[in-house]
């Protein structure tokens, strides 16, 4: 089934104030893409995967990106349907301020570790997650590593968080080897000229 398709079957089922603004699969867009109303992206997920045209059974991934221009979080939903071999996306706008949605765990058990990271890189709570807890970073790390206005603590429980940059650390390591290689060679040179003059006696 075409992506365009797919997006008329979910606007019959749930409404254009439910799904709305399908993009195609061009320009910038990779795949086509609809808009999903944030309460309702469970019950959208659920459809996707038990109606039996659709039967998008797999969860590719969960992702999220911020837009603080816009006071938004896009979380992104990209599904696939194994047997039919299409694809579809849907993106919940949430707002930036307070991101929740419905968790869509009991739709898909893939999504389980996939929200926990967007909760933790951008801050999205999930409601209804078994365990919605941070995945990479430590349980007491302050904010979100993923927003655009993240800003890192030096330090962490007395740990420097900031790290060198290794393009400047090859630079300094570059520069180190090349003064100590024209130090090798002017010691080099200075050792040959006190061995002129018994060279000469000779």
């Amino acid at each position: 089934m075409q992506a365009q398709a797919i997006f008329q079957k979910l606007e019959s089922q749930f409404g254009a104030d439910v799904v709305r603004d399908f993009h195609e699969a061009k320009g910038g867009d990779k795949d086509a893409w609809f808009e999903v109303a944030p309460p309702r992206v469970a019950d959208v997920g659920r459809f996707l995967r038990d109606e039996p045209e659709l039967h998008c059974e797999y969860l590719e991934c969960v992702t999220g990106v911020d837009w603080p221009k816009d006071n938004r979080i896009a979380v992104v939903y990209h599904v696939y349907s194994l047997r039919h071999r299409h694809r579809i996306v849907m993106k919940a706008l949430c707002d930036r301020g307070a991101p929740t949605l419905p968790s869509v765990v009991d739709v898909w058990s893939v999504a389980n570790w996939q929200e926990r990271e967007c909760y933790d890189l951008l801050g999205v709570v999930f409601e209804g997650h078994p365990d919605l807890r941070r995945l990479l970073m430590p349980e007491d790390w302050e904010g979100h590593p993923l927003r655009k206005d993240y800003v890192e603590k030096e330090h962490y429980h007395g740990i420097p968080t900031v790290r060198p940059n290794p393009v400047e650390l090859f630079g300094i390591k570059a520069a180190a080897n090349a003064a100590a290689a024209a130090a090798s060679a002017a010691a080099t040179a200075a050792a040959g000229k006190d061995k002129e003059p018994e060279a000469a006696k000779a």
